[in-house]
């Protein structure tokens, strides 16, 4: 059926399009890009001026030099380029699990709470794979900066993104991305079609008072939801080597053979304005024979404006239901097989915020503290197509912030921040993180501690779900969550640590009925994790351990021990023109309760009836370079050669034992 073929076509395009970008005075630059939410390492490259009224010609005359920053820090970056964990599935990083194919939804392995202070809409299964309004990148680029990202996996998984940056001037930047992830899956009826798109711009006047940050994002998953495998027996019988003939609960071959009855959509879109005026002293300096100046603004105090609108829409869809699927939920109620489920849920927000900021010490890293106040108006609808109902909520809250970088070896930093809402629905809520750190100097590395407080209402998809056939309305009590942690970092010793302890209390989640239910009784939970990487010469050994606990009887299952070691290869041939890695990775966890999927909530839910325990999955790569161009080919999943799937959450494993490739091709004109 043509809606079941791989992007072919939008491929073509982006490879023409990536073509065209490269002619044949592309200049080499020695570093590559990463996807918004990769790690990344702190550049320590001069920067160039960007207010200089005379540098604009030498300024494209520059060797190609490319950062980036976010639009709440001084800090420049470089784009990564390492080899060392190139193969790895960008998703997945750093204990993500999809639910056995990529772009579906996915959840942490270590424990990690999703509460916001003010109204939401509560669904988050897909939040990995979004690009978001406040973690985009804003970039300064000496040439025109394009890169282009193809992956492809058996089955047809494959993802595909574009990303090209360019200064207009050398005091505004645009950037913008979009990724294509198609995977119809190893199993029946699963696939996955996500769209995600993203515009980014940064603009400072030349006399240095006016900075504008502006972002535009789009994102869309699609999934085919089959239910789990009705078995995982069937894992370990021959006559069902392939996958695609198991057994699933939402199968329904008079419906269709190839796709689902049940799908599931969210899609969300939003804009963000975040701009200032500084007021302060503008002085001029002069080079050493005065053929050029520059212009210096000794800031005093800003006015800053921040607007955002943003749109999110969850869709469930049955369009061959069974009664059967819904016993739990729906009340008493028959569901005739030519009828259909259908509920969507809407969230509109727009919201306004003023605030008066101040700088202390010096201009090349000063002090900043700021206090303002917002006013945001949410809407929210359930549409379950018989009917519609909605709640719209006026919210007004202060903020207040207080924070300065180490830029330079051997500074503190610190950084204390609030929200506190005071009308609306969520009046009394509030969150309020602060973290002190230091850099060591050097090549020591980094130590931070800090704690978070949050006390917010349960989201609104927790509160009512809607359809023709039942309503399910549920009041809660304010959710809070405390933590406190500290971390270490030492590049020097290439060697990292960390703690984090949660104390919760109203703990919201789904229960084994798959019904929303709050847990009153505070409790604890405790993670710790470590890494260390050895290297010998070429050899290289990388461990990662997470160690975690629960207090009490808390309807929280996690494993008590996680661990990632990677033994390899890595080094330079051909008098350095290809840089390589190769080796071996293992994965592994402790038996525990795995949380269950509801399709339904687009929620994982809690569950104590069955049990996870798998040997470690082994891969096997090679990664390498060549100027800058990166590539990889990887054995996933071998495991599954001597033994059954892994199991991610009941009813859902992992693929079978497969072959992976990709490349990222950086091009600056």
């Amino acid at each position: 059926m043509l809606q079941n073929r791989p992007p072919a076509a939008f491929l073509y395009i982006v490879c023409f399009i990536s073509l065209f970008l490269a002619d044949s005075n592309t200049v080499l630059a020695q570093f590559s890009s990463t996807p918004p939410g990769s790690p990344v390492t702190l550049s320590n490259a001069p920067q160039r001026d960007t207010t200089s009224k005379t540098n604009t010609n030498s300024w494209h005359d520059e060797v190609a030099n490319t950062t980036f920053r976010t639009q709440y820090s001084l800090k420049d970056y470089y784009p990564d380029t390492t080899l060392h964990t190139f193969a790895r599935r960008p998703f997945s990083q750093p204990w993500n699990r999809d639910l056995g194919n990529s772009g579906s939804p996915s959840r942490s392995l270590m424990f990690t709470p999703t509460s916001i202070a003010g109204p939401s809409l509560g669904y988050h299964t897909f939040d990995v794979y979004r690009f978001r309004l406040d973690s985009l990148y804003f970039y300064n680029t000496t040439k025109p900066y394009s890169e282009f990202t193809y992956q492809l996996g058996s089955k047809l998984e494959q993802m595909t993104r574009i990303a090209v940056a360019d200064n207009i001037k050398p005091n505004w930047n645009v950037a913008a991305q979009y990724r294509k992830t198609y995977s119809p899956g190893y199993y029946k009826i699963q696939r996955v079609n996500d769209d995600n798109a993203s515009l980014s711009t940064h603009y400072q006047s030349k006399k240095q008072n006016y900075e504008l940050f502006g972002s535009i994002v789009y994102n869309k998953e699609q999934q085919d939801e089959n239910g789990g495998m009705v078995s995982d027996s069937f894992l370990t019988r021959s006559d069902y080597s392939n996958r695609a003939t198991i057994p699933v609960a939402f199968q329904n071959d008079a419906y269709s053979a190839t796709r689902s009855s049940v799908t599931t959509k969210f899609r969300d879109w939003g804009f963000l304005l975040n701009h200032a005026y500084t007021f302060g002293r503008t002085d001029t300096l002069y080079n050493q024979d005065s053929s050029q100046y520059y212009l210096k603004l000794k800031p005093r105090f800003s006015i800053g404006h921040r607007m955002q609108l943003t749109s999110e829409k969850y869709e469930y869809k049955d369009l061959r239901p069974d009664s059967a699927r819904y016993t739990s939920l729906f009340t008493d109620q028959y569901i005739a097989p030519n009828d259909s489920v259908f509920m969507e849920q809407k969230w509109m927000k727009f919201e306004n915020a003023l605030t008066l900021n101040g700088f202390a010490g010096k201009e090349s890293n000063p002090l900043i503290f700021s206090l303002g106040a917002g006013n945001r108006i949410d809407n929210f609808e359930t549409n379950y197509a018989v009917g519609t109902s909605s709640l719209s909520i006026i919210s007004n809250y202060l903020t207040g912030s207080i924070k300065k970088e180490a830029l330079q070896p051997g500074q503190w930093q610190y950084e204390a921040n609030t929200q506190f809402f005071v009308t609306g629905d969520a009046a009394g809520n509030f969150n309020l993180a602060a973290n002190v750190g230091k850099n060591l100097g050097g090549n020591w590395g980094n130590i931070t501690i800090g704690f978070q407080q949050q006390l917010a209402n349960a989201p609104y998809n927790y509160t009512i779900h809607q359809t023709k056939f039942d309503t399910l309305l549920t009041s809660f009590d304010k959710e809070s969550i405390t933590q406190l942690y500290a971390s270490l970092s030492s590049p020097k010793f290439r060697f990292s640590a960390g703690v984090r302890n949660y104390i919760i209390g109203n703990y919201i989640y789904l229960n084994e009925a798959q019904r929303p239910t709050q847990y009153a009784s505070p409790f604890n939970l405790t993670e710790i994790w470590v890494r260390k990487v050895f290297r010998w010469n070429i050899l290289v050994l990388d461990n990662e351990l997470v160690y975690q606990q629960v207090t009490g009887s808390a309807p929280v299952h996690v494993p008590a021990l996680l661990g990632r070691h990677q033994f390899g290869v890595e080094g330079t041939l051909f008098k350095n023109a290809l840089r390589a890695a190769t080796g071996i990775m293992v994965e592994y966890h402790t038996r525990y309760d795995a949380d269950g999927y509801s399709p339904f909530f687009n929620r994982f839910y809690y569950q104590s009836s069955y049990s996870v325990s798998n040997i470690p999955a082994i891969s096997l790569y090679f990664n390498f370079k060549v100027k800058r161009f990166r590539a990889y080919v990887m054995g996933d999943q071998l495991n599954q050669i001597f033994s059954r799937n892994i199991i991610i959450a009941p009813g859902y494993a992992a693929q079978n034992a497969m072959i992976r490739f990709g490349f990222t091709w950086t091009l600056i004109n």
